[in-house]
């Protein structure tokens, strides 16, 4: 049996390489406020996260995934019939995990509930097969998966378990009944129990006392052989409703085992138990399942491990797939809401050119998630390449650096999932990961103090990333005096420049984006970038630009009142 039944429809080649977006990037990206639009269900939302988390560098995995999301947008159907098999195959693999150390225990009845859990996965099995024979299907990703399910359905082993459990289910629904026979001694003692037959017919009831004296009273009606002549009748030990026969009769067998067979096996022992309460109904098929586990134990066995043989197929190589197809269908249905409301996405292209990026018109997904009409968008234009690796970003306190940051960000992370992206067109090359420098909570600067842990932070994500990398910086350093955070932040900028890192730093360290000239940039480039202001207005467009000088303290001074304006005023007076 072939047991190599790794397939992915995100992942493409051999094996997974990836890095994993830190929980902190999530969150300063926005990641987790836009992923409660794709779903509301927590564990699909846990899902979806764990794909977008799954950083790779290589083009050709965002343009394999890229294509599986566009079959999945065009064929509405194939989706939705998809999601009819999800329900079921869910319980299946549920249900295999629940049991898998169970079998062990659990006996012949259970073993036949099994049967009917692969019998279902045969028929999800068929169903897959179904949904991808559309021929109207283009993606490598698609393409290859209908390949791979009908390798497994024409394996010799996938046969083999369909006709199995076909003839299992056949036969285990056939048991009607089932014949034991006990030996005894000359003291009508149990020596040894052994299993007669198992029927396809119930047994005919009748009375115990008659039967069973007519049975043993007459010599000419005692059997001479041990094989069952078909006549024989069922004789229920107690079919008085207190059951007070077989309360007498446990206990006297209690009382006799020890005593009177001091030499009786524990199989035989064990053969020795009180029949059921009552009606004799009550617990009865406990009792059985008992005895004839003792008696079955090597039929018990083999079809426990005919169904075990086949325990990874069902669970891994075709439920595994199940989170994955969920997080395409949910993304394809996140885009077409948006869409749907006028926003603007496109088909992102990956290129082989190592530290590019083109993007044209895009703007911040988690803001416009917020908005009511397309219309209320900035859309902005932003290019890396070598002479533009690290952006020095300034601008008045509220005028967008941040929202544009963090839409850089979202970009790089919702192609690279294989999404279509916010923006009118993008064109990039894969970030091995996003690092995100972004102001910390105060409790946890207590140790280090503020600039302490900045220092420390950026020094631990500096060392991780390489010339692959994306890396937004958001007020980096800016909890020292300006002097000394300017000082550490062109060191930095200088390291980031020599290691060929893409990079937006947001700041209001205007004299860093002024003194970039003295930055040696070993070949890749620095520049300024700027939020500009329209007759002291906020634009929120960007535009490669000297800074414009005072603008974050005169915002700050505004907030606070102290312009010369504000406190001369006649209410500032007073």
């Amino acid at each position: 049996m072939n047991t190599d039944n790794y397939f992915s429809i995100l992942f493409c080649g051999e094996g997974r390489r990836y890095k994993r977006l830190s929980d902190t990037a999530f969150h300063d990206l926005g990641l987790d406020t836009v992923l409660k639009s794709f779903t509301d269900d927590p564990k699909e939302q846990k899902m979806i996260a764990d794909v977008l988390s799954e950083m790779t560098p290589d083009p050709e995995t965002a343009r394999y995934r890229s294509e599986v999301f566009s079959d999945i947008a065009a064929l509405p159907e194939l989706r939705e019939k998809m999601c009819a098999l999800f329900e079921r195959m869910e319980f299946i693999r549920s249900f295999g995990i629940m049991h898998k150390t169970m079998d062990k225990e659990l006996g012949l009845w259970h073993l036949f509930h099994r049967m009917e859990e692969l019998g279902d996965y045969i028929e999800c099995v068929e169903s897959m097969q179904d949904c991808l024979a559309d021929d109207r299907i283009r993606s490598r990703g698609l393409l290859a998966l209908r390949e791979h399910i009908a390798g497994l359905y024409e394996d010799a082993c996938f046969a083999e378990m369909k006709q199995d459990i076909t003839s299992l289910r056949v036969k285990a629904s056939e048991v009607k009944s089932v014949t034991l026979g006990i030996n005894v001694n000359e003291r009508f003692e149990a020596v040894s129990m052994g299993l007669v037959s198992v029927n396809s017919k119930p047994f005919k009831r009748s009375g115990i006392v008659g039967s069973f004296a007519d049975a043993i009273a007459s010599k000419d009606r005692l059997s001479s052989t041990e094989e069952w002549n078909g006549d024989m009748r069922y004789y229920p030990i107690d079919s008085a409703s207190d059951g007070r026969f077989a309360a007498a009769v446990e206990k006297q067998a209690a009382f006799m085992a020890p005593r009177i067979m001091p030499f009786v096996d524990a199989r035989t022992k064990s053969t020795i138990v009180g029949t059921a309460e009552g009606d004799g109904a009550k617990g009865s098929t406990f009792y059985l399942e008992a005895t004839i586990n003792k008696m079955l134990g090597s039929l018990v066995k083999r079809l426990r491990d005919t169904l075990t043989k086949y325990a990874n197929v069902a669970v891994m190589s075709i439920s595994q797939l199940l989170p994955e197809f969920t997080y395409y269908i949910r993304a394809v249905e996140f885009v077409e809401k948006c869409r749907a409301k006028g926003f603007d996405f496109c088909k992102a292209q990956p290129s082989d050119e190592k530290g590019m990026m083109n993007a044209r018109g895009f703007y911040n997904l988690k803001l416009a998630l917020t908005l009511d009409s397309p219309e209320e968008l900035v859309k902005n234009d932003l290019d890396f390449d070598e002479a533009h690796t690290v952006y020095i970003l300034t601008g008045a306190n509220r005028g967008g650096k941040t929202t544009a940051t963090q839409a850089v960000g979202l970009l790089f992370v919702l192609a690279q999932a294989g999404m279509d992206v916010p923006a009118e067109g993008f064109e990039f090359s894969p970030a091995d990961c996003i690092y995100t420098h972004f102001p910390a909570d105060e409790d946890k600067t207590v140790d280090l103090g503020r600039l302490g842990e900045e220092c420390v932070r950026f020094r631990e994500i500096y060392t991780e990333s390489s010339n692959d990398s994306l890396m937004l910086l958001n007020e980096t350093f800016s909890t020292t005096s300006f002097e000394e955070g300017c000082y550490i932040a062109k060191d930095s900028v200088r390291a980031l420049l020599r290691k060929r890192v893409r990079t937006i730093y947001n700041t209001h360290m205007h004299r860093l984006a002024a003194d970039l000239g003295e930055l040696g940039s070993d070949g890749a480039g620095a520049v300024s970038l700027t939020v500009r202001t329209d007759a002291g207005k906020r634009s929120f467009r960007l535009e490669l630009a000297s800074p414009e000088g005072l603008s974050y303290a005169h915002d700050i001074a505004e907030k606070y009142g102290v312009t010369y304006e504000l406190l001369t005023a006649p209410e500032g007076l007073t």
